[in-house]
């Protein structure tokens, strides 16, 4: 039997489907953590050329990765919300923003206790970290411009015309290894193939995705407060169990 999937662009029948998908996605995360990490940290073997100080790969690179790809899905919905005026795209965009900003922190943050052991500093103006800080100030920037103005809809527009303009910082942190002289290494999986042991590959493949499942379910916990207060003038939300007790 086909599903209609168009029928949950509405906020009223999604808001009933991702209250089931929760708690899947968030049980998933929290499995795939604990695996993730227990390879990572107690299977791995230790790196010839970085000691025991390389593990913290396994929390910097996945946080990384979503921090930028969490940005490209924010500004994607920004802009559908902004072209097509549907309520359900900003809607989960704001969602994704303080989880973005998240994984953009604990990049940073990792990459620190990282670089000290590593460059003998905590911080350097490297253009991989430079735009990665951008990277956070481009969130920051969009969950302070929504809070700002007081009408949601003017509040869904400008800040999709912030996250859209900022989505050309994503490939500048990619490629930045590539287009300059940087202390950061690069690319530690390529496409061609990777150095690095089985019990590495798989750690950190594990935790990234369970980064990914985190987001989703912290992002559909967090659209659904949006929904509740957005439609609170609607009488469906009246309806619901959780409102009426």
């Amino acid at each position: 039997m086909a599903i209609n999937w168009f029928k949950y662009s509405a906020p009223s029948t999604f808001y009933g489907l991702i209250g089931k998908l929760v708690p899947w996605f968030a049980w998933s995360s929290a499995i795939l953590f604990t695996i993730g990490f227990y390879i990572g940290f107690f299977v791995a073997p230790t790196d010839a050329q970085q000691s025991e100080a390389y593990r913290i790969i396994f929390i910097h690179v996945p946080a990384s990765i979503m921090s930028m790809f969490i940005y490209l899905v924010m500004a994607g919905y920004a802009a559908l919300g902004l072209i097509f005026n549907t309520r359900l795209s900003s809607m989960m965009a704001s969602a994704l923003a303080p989880t973005g900003a998240l994984f953009a922190f604990i990049s940073l943050w990792t990459g620190a206790l990282w670089g000290k052991p590593m460059w003998g500093t905590w911080w350097v103006w490297d253009a991989r970290l430079t735009s990665e800080l951008i990277l956070l100030f481009l969130y920051l920037g969009f969950i302070a411009l929504h809070a700002s103005i007081d009408d949601p809809r003017r509040a869904d527009r400008a800040s999709a015309l912030l996250a859209i303009i900022g989505s050309v910082n994503v490939p500048i942190i990619y490629f930045s290894v590539k287009w300059w002289n940087t202390l950061h290494q690069g690319a530690t999986i390529k496409f061609t193939g990777t150095s690095m042991h089985a019990a590495m590959q798989q750690a950190m493949f594990i935790v990234l995705v369970a980064c990914w499942f985190y987001a989703i379910a912290v992002a559909l916990t967090r659209v659904r407060s949006i929904i509740l207060e957005r439609e609170r003038n609607n009488q469906w939300v009246s309806e619901l169990p959780e409102v009426r007790s």
